[in-house]
């Protein structure tokens, strides 16, 4: 399961706003939101543009 805390761990140790990560990344700032409110699951491809982003593998921000 995706672990919005770390999600939010790595992107303010970037400096880096949902913003800057959803331009950097093509998920747009809602599904941010979703997930940090729990609306929302990601799906693998989301969760991969982010890893990209950020330089980690998927698996770092899986439960």
């Amino acid at each position: 399961m995706f672990s919005y805390k770390k999600y939010s761990v790595i992107r303010d140790k970037n400096k880096m706003t949902d913003y800057e990560v959803s331009k950097m990344s093509g998920v747009p700032t809602a599904t941010l939101s979703n997930w940090k409110a729990g609306r929302y699951t990601p799906k693998v491809d989301k969760i991969q543009k982010i890893a990209i982003v950020f330089n980690v593998s998927i698996e770092y921000f899986l439960e």
